[in-house]
């Protein structure tokens, strides 16, 4: 029962090892991937030999069996657990697919003026980007007090538009 706890508590070792040090652990394993994608991954491994000595640990205590049939639980269990693992990895890094907002996907978006804009000069606007509230610079045609609400014809540059008023 000791090499089993002692397997455990390596396997939760290594995985605390590779949360604090964050892929530089992954490169000792990079070569024996050989296209499996992930699945000889530090967490992997560290879940594997985890679930086998705490599972083997518990069948030995529990049920009295010998070290073969506790062996065997163990790695079913730490097969399992590998598997979670590694799709649980998989499915995190696939969540990032979708393009970053830029600052051309605000043209033809409303906003208001927080900042009154003259005729011949800049104000400013309030606008929503990515889902997030974003003051511009603002340049328009005419004067528009604050409070208006504005579309947006044009970007100028990474931080100032050219608004007009909506008319309603």
């Amino acid at each position: 029962m000791t090499w089993f706890l002692g397997l455990g508590i390596v396997g939760l070792a290594l995985l605390v090892l590779s949360l604090v040090f964050d892929g530089v652990l992954e490169g000792v394993l990079d070569g024996l991937g050989g296209g499996l994608d992930g699945f000889l991954s530090l967490p992997v491994i560290a879940g594997f030999v985890s679930a086998l000595g705490f599972t083997g640990a518990l069948t030995t205590g529990v049920t009295g069996a010998g070290a073969g049939a506790a062996t065997g639980a163990g790695v079913v269990a730490g097969a399992g657990v590998g598997w979670v693992t590694w799709r649980f990895g998989r499915a995190l890094m696939r969540d990032g697919d979708a393009p970053a907002p830029r600052g051309e996907d605000l043209t033809g978006s409303s906003g208001r003026v927080v900042t009154a804009i003259p005729g011949a000069g800049y104000g400013e606007v309030l606008l929503t980007l990515g889902g997030q509230p974003v003051k511009y610079a603002a340049r328009a045609d005419r004067p528009l007090p604050l409070g208006s609400e504005v579309w947006v014809e044009s970007v100028l540059s990474a931080t100032s538009v050219a608004v007009r008023p909506v008319e309603h």
